[in-house]
């Protein structure tokens, strides 16, 4: 009859530590015995090393395997441990699988730890669409849901943008641990290739700094459309199409006759992206940017889609506006005085824009 065992609350770390020194010194002995019996050359050291390595991985497997048979507590504890493989490849994004599987993700596996937090930047994506960020957050302690607020600021080759804009995503992976996805969508003048600053901020005023070079991914088929519309007052120029194995690009420039950004509606602009067979390409917006010129308000945005593999001969593009349904906000005059901005998108009326057709090259 097996022994029975009272369940302990804290994991035995003293326990395992033992235990693989034990297992560690028996793995000597067991190496040195068996080399006393070679002659002492060259390569007979190089068998030692090898060996010594193989039978401390053995034992250390099998202490693992062994306590946790013998320990309750230790078997409950190592399953709570959230297995975590790539942060692109276990996304729910085509685009980021298929960015890991090719080979086109850059790693970076760095690691800086802040009061108690762990935060490992593990991969980058340099492509068309996004600057894409995967790191993974690991604390001592649970964490509050908007910790991290809306993720990392970022420099480009020391200096801050001028503007930005992007998404920041999180995935809970246990009570302490979760990975996460930040995107910054990529403008005209970012250069190819520069040094990528990260700063993290904590609730509770920690800072995270990390520095890495990126390089934008080379395999990028940019096919010019450069279509130029006019829609009720509202100016639309879908510039290209760029395909690559991460993903479709649709770049454009809009603008409209306006100063104020919440009754402008050239900011509003989306996309339907279908094949020649009428199957819909999956959207996944992009961020907008956009800015006063004169009397005009001039809107830039890369809009992304999942990728199409060969049997894509053509696309059709069809853009639309979304509409926001709420909204509001603050803003700051010239005294640095608050004021509150009431939403007036509802008075927004909207438009039909004309189709554009592209060929798809192999």
């Amino acid at each position: 009859m097996k022994k029975s065992h009272d369940q302990l609350n804290e994991f035995p770390r003293e326990q395992v530590r033992s235990a693989i020194q034990a297992g560690m010194i028996q793995a000597e002995e067991q190496v040195n015995n068996k080399t006393n019996t070679i002659h002492s050359n060259r390569n007979n050291n190089g068998k030692r090393k090898i060996l010594y390595g193989m039978f401390s991985a053995a034992a250390a497997f099998g202490i693992l395997v062994g306590s946790s048979y013998y320990s309750p507590a230790l078997a409950s504890s190592l399953s709570k441990i959230p297995v975590i493989g790539s942060v692109f490849g276990d996304s729910d994004l085509i685009g980021l699988q298929q960015a890991q599987k090719n080979g086109l993700t850059s790693e970076v596996g760095e690691t800086q730890t802040n009061n108690g937090i762990s935060i490992t930047l593990e991969e980058i994506l340099y492509d068309q669409n996004n600057i894409t960020i995967g790191y993974i957050i690991d604390s001592e302690k649970e964490l509050g849901e908007q910790y991290f607020g809306t993720g990392m600021e970022f420099t480009i080759n020391g200096d801050f943008p001028y503007s930005s804009s992007g998404g920041y995503k999180e995935s809970v992976q246990s009570a302490t641990t979760r990975t996460a996805i930040q995107d910054i969508t990529v403008t005209k003048d970012m250069p190819e290739a520069f040094e990528l600053g990260l700063i993290l901020h904590g609730e509770n005023g920690e800072t995270w700094y990390f520095s890495t070079p990126v390089e934008k991914i080379v395999d990028i088929n940019k096919i010019p459309v450069q279509h130029s519309q006019n829609v009720d007052g509202i100016d639309l120029t879908v510039t290209d199409l760029s395909l690559s194995k991460t993903g479709v690009t649709i770049s454009y420039e809009s603008s409209e006759e306006a100063s104020d950004f919440e009754k402008s509606r050239a900011g509003d602009i989306e996309f339907l992206l279908v094949d020649q067979n009428g199957k819909e390409i999956t959207s996944h917006s992009g961020g907008v940017t956009g800015e006063i010129l004169k009397d005009k308000m001039v809107f830039n945005s890369n809009k992304q889609f999942d990728p199409i593999d060969s049997t894509v001969t053509e696309v059709t593009i069809t853009p639309y506006l979304a509409l926001p349904s709420d909204g509001g906000g603050v803003e700051t005059d010239e005294n640095g005085e608050l004021s509150q901005m009431e939403f007036e998108g509802d008075s927004k009326q909207p438009v039909e824009f004309e189709s554009i057709y592209v060929k798809i090259p192999h």
